[in-house]
């Protein structure tokens, strides 16, 4: 089969399957040759994750989200974004959290980017997603593509977590491969599949957030709050938290962008079933996706 034929099929399959969706993800921006002119934008999206996975661990019970956004960003790199979270599947509170960012993205020549920023997160008081502890994180990433045959890349993470709970620091180390291709439907359009795997690594101290803020509140929970206080020192260390292996898949038309990002996470150093059962999801592998689009005025 022609090569361009074979690709126009995948994306046109996945833009059918994502057509009501939105997403701000922006790889196709980045890449090499299409890298976008400097110049103040206004981007507009709406996005769809069927379940929130945090560092491969997630909650019992499936948490979709349905996330509006916006991100302003000047001529010089410097941006302001936000967010918020809906959980469309329950019956009350809905809005499940959100978060406003500032930060900066810059360029050192044509193949090495990066980002900082400082984001303040939001979470209502019933949420069960598992980054719900976390108050403000801030951010620092860098990639380089290497010859445009692999594009590895570095992010660090400093989280604060409320209520007086420790800090956490994340390193996430990835690696992917970009393969674009032009003209697909129209003589201005782009296609973009970039497969990737990450390595995740950090301190736990939002886990134990998590499960003493909103799961040994409940009736019964003494015996296993005393079981979590002993592992206490473990969450603490940094360790391997889990590996991911996605396929984001882009299509840029005009000011449009969509996008389908599957991802599979395989969790480590987790917490005993024997502390956990009932309370957050006990597999060690989850699959979750995200589709979306954005408009950039």
């Amino acid at each position: 089969m022609n090569k361009k034929i074979y690709f126009s099929s995948i994306l046109l399959f996945l833009l059918l399957c994502s057509r009501f969706a939105f997403s701000q993800t922006t790889a196709i921006d980045t890449l090499g040759d299409f890298k976008s002119i400097k110049k103040a934008s206004l981007k507009v999206g709406l996005n769809y994750l069927n379940n929130s996975v945090y560092l491969g661990r997630a909650d019992t019970v499936n948490t979709p989200l349905i996330e509006p956004n916006l991100k302003y960003t000047f001529a010089n790199g410097i941006y302001f974004s936000g967010n918020v979270q809906i959980v469309p599947n329950r019956k009350t509170n809905k809005l499940d959290g959100g978060s406003i960012s500032a930060g900066y993205d810059y360029d050192i020549g044509n193949n090495c980017s990066g980002s900082l920023s400082f984001t303040q997160l939001f979470y209502s008081a019933t949420s069960t997603q598992i980054g719900s502890s976390i108050g403000s994180t801030i951010n620092a990433n860098i990639d380089y593509d290497i010859s445009d045959v692999i594009t590895p890349s570095l992010s660090i993470d400093y989280n604060i977590l409320k209520q007086g709970f420790g800090s956490d620091v994340m390193v996430n180390f990835g690696i992917s491969h970009d393969f674009a291709q032009e003209s697909i439907f129209a003589g201005d359009d782009i296609g973009l599949i970039s497969p990737t795997a990450t390595v995740n690594a950090g301190t736990q101290n939002f886990y134990s957030a998590f499960l003493t803020l909103k799961k040994y509140k409940l009736p019964k929970a003494g015996k296993a709050q005393k079981l979590l206080s002993a592992q206490d020192a473990k969450l603490a260390k940094f360790q391997l938290l889990d590996f991911e292996f996605a396929a984001p898949i882009e299509y840029k038309t005009g000011p449009v962008l969509f996008s389908f990002t599957p991802t599979y996470a395989f969790a480590e150093n987790k917490l005993p079933a024997s502390i956990t059962k009932g309370m957050v999801s006990t597999q060690s592998g989850l699959f979750f996706f995200e589709i979306g689009a954005s408009v950039k005025f």
